[in-house]
């Protein structure tokens, strides 16, 4: 069993084409997570994440902050408590409209899943 808090894990800087992003790797396969990893986004205010696409799928459930997950053809409000689920392939990004910090879970297959 692993147990944590979000303040023992490093926010580190999401890579080119985000702004303002922080990340922090909950659960991996460091822990021994053989199937998903949980991973710990903050959105700083007029941040955003690039507009990407993956060969797996995303589980995402917002913590706090007012933001937005946008499409190729979309574009949904999000606020705490609401969820988003993200198909492999479907081009997605996430960005901070509010004044406050944006944050949010997101779940992954594990390497031994999708091959990172």
């Amino acid at each position: 069993m692993f147990v944590s808090n979000l303040r023992d894990f490093t926010a580190k800087p999401v890579v080119a084409g985000a702004r303002e992003v922080k990340i922090r790797w909950m659960i991996n396969e460091e822990k021994g997570a053989d199937n998903f990893v949980m991973r710990h986004f903050e959105i700083d205010p007029d941040g955003h994440t690039p507009m990407h696409t993956h060969p797996w799928e995303h589980e995402v459930f917002v913590l706090s902050g007012n933001g937005v997950v946008a499409s190729g053809t979309d574009e949904q409000t999000l606020k705490e408590g609401d969820v988003v689920f993200i198909q492999k392939g479907e081009k997605h990004q996430f960005r901070n409209i509010g004044q406050d910090p944006f944050t949010l879970l997101c779940m992954i297959p594990s390497k031994n899943k999708c091959h990172l």
